[in-house]
């Protein structure tokens, strides 16, 4: 009797949820956005299936145990494609890894959703156009390497509000204008901005246009 008690529980709770359940979750439905640009020649994102309860059993996942978010490692995964707007729906990612990829296309200016960011590698892509001004809102950002690209235009002036960065490393882009001397810049070497052919050195204020030479 028991037996068939619990078997038609069971049955009662498959109808009510209408077949297997979906990853309805928002931060899933962003990382399966991401998943649906990419192509992945060696299958590294064969475990993101949309049909499981959340992202957090997907390889390359990682979650805190809230179950968000909070750390997305595909670098170095051979992958290509862009990186879409979808991704700055992820409010809880602390760690961003995308390097050493054949990621095309720009830097979404969404990423500047991602309050809580500590470290933003894209380094080694093939990324072009401008570094986004929505950076500046990553205040707890530490490390941004963005070197090994394609990127045009000057650096953010708006970037020098990030009292908590560490590291940056822009060198071997195609940046121009000059470099920015406040906040964390003064502590920067300059090798962090080497190989762009049309950056300047740190601005001199008041007599150098910051956008000279762009």
């Amino acid at each position: 009797m028991a037996a068939r008690v619990a078997l038609f529980a069971v049955v009662a709770l498959l109808a009510g949820s209408g077949g297997p359940a979906r990853a309805s979750n928002d931060e899933g439905d962003a990382l399966y956005a991401l998943r649906q640009r990419l192509k992945d020649p060696n299958g590294v994102l064969q475990s993101w299936d949309p049909t499981l309860v959340n992202a957090c059993t997907w390889f390359h996942v990682t979650c805190d145990s809230a179950s968000r978010v909070v750390r997305l490692d595909l670098g170095n995964s051979n992958v290509s494609g862009s990186i879409g707007p979808e991704l700055g729906r992820l409010v809880n990612l602390k760690y961003l890894e995308l390097y050493r990829n054949n990621l095309q296309g720009e830097i979404p200016k969404e990423l500047g959703n991602l309050k809580n960011l500590i470290s933003l590698d894209l380094y080694a892509n093939k990324l072009t156009g401008g570094i986004p001004k929505s950076l500046s809102k990553l205040n707890s950002l530490r490390f941004m390497r963005l070197n090994n690209n394609k990127l045009t235009g000057s650096i953010p002036r708006e970037l020098a509000k990030l009292s908590n960065l560490k590291v940056i490393d822009l060198s071997n882009n195609d940046l121009c204008g000059t470099i920015p001397v406040d906040g964390p810049f003064s502590t920067f070497p300059l090798r962090s901005f080497e190989n762009n052919s049309r950056l300047n050195g740190p601005e001199l204020q008041g007599l150098v246009a910051y956008d000279s030479g762009c």
